[in-house]
């Protein structure tokens, strides 16, 4: 068992894919934070943040399905 409290080891956390690409690789891009020393983390935090804001932000561009521009709008 690896100990936790030992900076130098690898957490060797498994992330399980969400089936969305673009969140698939910043899951991966984490994973190159336990090959580096704790000085180069926050570079990989800030890259995949970054990316998942990018992400986010992207589905707030595409069009909805036709007929539905405001799915929550439940007025009569």
């Amino acid at each position: 068992m690896t100990d936790v409290t030992d900076p130098t080891q690898p957490l060797g956390v498994v992330c399980t894919p969400t089936g969305h690409p673009e969140v698939d690789a910043g899951l991966a891009r984490l994973a190159d934070a336990d090959h580096l020393a704790v000085s180069g983390h926050l570079e990989v935090y800030e890259d995949v943040h970054k990316g998942l804001r990018e992400t986010l932000a992207a589905l707030d561009q595409r069009p909805g399905p036709p007929g539905s521009p405001h799915p929550h709008d439940n007025r009569s």
